[in-house]
Formats: structure tokens, sequence, C-alpha cells
């Protein structure tokens, strides 16, 4: 009965890890980046940052001189450090969306990848 308790604990991991790889196995982790880019918790990143996180004109209004617009940042050269911590904290304009690190982590591996062209030319 005792080696039934010492061993349950590797059962039980051995059989999350099984869970782990059919669901990376069911979507790649780009798909999975993409997946999140477009639609991580009702509200888009492509919406205020744009396809491939160029940033975007999210809205106009204006003042008294001239049309001043509110943008989405181009994350493009953003490093996942930072892409991390700007998630994690409150923003005047972005909503917060409570993703996790690994999350972040793979909408900046989908950014990476999408914008590889334009971040090779800029190097």
């Amino acid at each position: 009965m005792k080696i039934l308790l010492l061993l349950l604990p590797m059962l039980l991991l051995g059989e999350e890890t099984a869970v782990e790889e059919q669901t990376e196995s069911f979507i790649s982790h780009y798909e999975y980046g993409e997946m999140l880019y477009n639609n991580p918790r009702g509200v888009s990143c492509s919406k205020c940052h744009g396809r491939s996180g160029e940033g975007k004109i999210i809205v106009q209004y204006k003042d008294t001189y001239a049309k001043e617009p509110i943008k989405g940042a181009d994350i493009r050269q953003k490093s996942l450090v930072k892409m991390v911590d700007s998630v994690a904290r409150y923003h005047k304009v972005m909503p917060r969306y409570y993703l996790t690190d690994n999350e972040v982590r793979a909408i900046y591996d989908f950014l990476q990848k999408k914008n590889e062209v334009y971040l090779n030319s800029i190097n």
C-alpha cells in the first residue's frame, strides 16, 4: 500500500504530461500564439496592434487644432520581457488580459515568426 502511495504522484504527473503532449499535437505553438493574439480573452490584440503587431490607429478625436489619434503601439520589436511586463500591468487604454507567461510567450513567438522578414531587414 505504501508503494502505491509513493507511486501515485508519478502516475499523476505522467498523465499530465500525456495531456500536454496531446494538446501540443492538436494545435501548433504558432497556431496557439495566433489564436491568442487574435482573441485572447474576447478582445483581439490585432484590433489595436494590427494584424502583425505593427500598431494602428484605434480612434481619432478632434481637438482645438487638429485631429489627434489614439494608437496601438508597434510591438514587433518588443522583447519577451517587455511584453510580459506590459501585459501584466494596467494601461490607460489597453485592457488587462491576465495572460500567463506561457500565453504571452506564444503570442511573442507568433509575432516573431510572422514578422521574420521585417525583423531581419532592420537588423
